[in-house]
């Protein structure tokens, strides 16, 4: 089942996410949060009215997606950076795609016309993830992150909202 987030739902994306703080370079934050740091998080998007959306097996929430401001200068206010995160042991069944789907499905009723998603290289699921839904690799930035001892490229995949229109 996919919904929007509720501030309840903060115990359980504070705990997906640190596992790939804490154990991937998926991400590039190097401390795990706290409870209240991914409510503030989640307030943050759905102040600016962009999606936050949660997916449930069995009454839990197995993962997330979410758009958020891509750039804060006022001409980028059409573009959004996209971001998924499935539990490890959800990971291979669809749920990214699914939560995808229902993002690019909210976001078209909104202001947004292009997304940003970004990924640290090499990630061949996330790569096709982001191709699945007509994005396509846009930039590549070489050893811009460093995590685990080790630097780190980032790619950017470009795609835009189709609207019914």
């Amino acid at each position: 089942m996919i919904r929007p987030v509720c501030a309840l739902d903060a115990p359980a994306i504070t705990a997906i996410y640190n596992h790939y703080i804490l154990n991937t370079v998926v991400t590039f934050e190097l401390d795990p949060l706290n409870d209240s740091d991914i409510h503030s998080r989640i307030e943050q998007v759905l102040t600016k009215q962009l999606p936050w959306f949660v997916i449930e097996q069995k009454g839990e929430v197995v993962g997330f997606a979410y758009a958020n401001t891509w750039k804060e200068r006022v001409a980028y206010q059409n573009t959004a950076e996209i971001t998924v995160y499935i539990a490890p042991q959800a990971l291979g069944k669809g749920l990214g795609r699914l939560l995808y789907a229902a993002l690019f499905d909210a976001l078209a009723k909104t202001h947004i016309h292009s997304v940003i998603g970004v990924v640290t290289l090499p990630n061949v699921a996330s790569e096709k993830l982001h191709e699945q839904f007509s994005m396509e690799k846009a930039a590549h930035f070489k050893e811009v992150g460093y995590k685990f001892d080790k630097w780190l490229d980032v790619g950017y995949w470009q795609g835009f909202i189709q609207r019914d229109s």
